[in-house]
């Protein structure tokens, strides 16, 4: 069995499949972006065991995390996601999503995409940090910070600068796995 960071549970396939796959795994393109945007923000006080739970849900009820639809939803959309098991039912976090969709399209068209906003933040380079134990890896960054930041002054709700971190180490923004884990090397090894 490979070794993996000490928070991915072993007895968990969707932890397992989310850290293999998924974590810490650059992502460039807009749509995905916006996707781990939303299911961070509405992880916020929450476990990430409920979001993965709940992705395949929130995919279907935001649809499909397209940004142009998302900003266009109004109080009837509202009012249906709030009667929507599928997903965490936190109505300011579903009106932040919609702020937050609207706030996303005024970046992507000022500066061509959201990716090439949000990337400028670590250079366009993902940040290799060298964690030996989970206990050293911070809540929170100088970088994280300045993206919570800006995001806020363009309108953004729910992204604080814990949330950034925790986006920018989702997104491999940076690349938190400990580098006794497996991944550690292949994440390196792909850039």
């Amino acid at each position: 069995m490979p070794k993996r960071c000490a928070w991915v549970p072993a007895d968990n396939p969707l932890y397992i499949r989310y850290h293999d796959y998924h974590w810490g795994v650059p992502v460039y393109q807009d749509n995905k972006l916006f996707e781990y945007l939303v299911l961070e923000s509405f992880q916020a006080g929450l476990s990430w065991l409920t979001i993965l739970k709940k992705r395949p849900n929130f995919h279907r009820s935001f649809a499909n995390f397209n940004p142009r639809r998302v900003a266009r939803f109004n109080t009837s959309d509202q009012t249906k996601l709030m009667q929507d098991p599928g997903i965490v039912r936190n109505l300011k976090k579903i009106q932040a999503t919609i702020t937050n969709a609207q706030a996303f399209l005024e970046i992507q068209q000022e500066f061509g995409s959201f990716n090439n906003f949000l990337w400028e933040f670590v250079a366009g380079q993902p940040k290799v940090n060298q964690w030996q134990y989970p206990e050293s890896i911070p809540v929170m960054t100088p970088e994280s910070q300045a993206i919570s930041q800006t995001l806020k002054k363009r309108g953004f709700k729910f992204f604080g600068p814990t949330t950034a971190y925790s986006f920018m180490q989702a997104i491999g923004m940076v690349n938190d796995h400990t580098t006794n884990c497996f991944r550690y090397q292949q994440i390196i090894d792909s850039y």
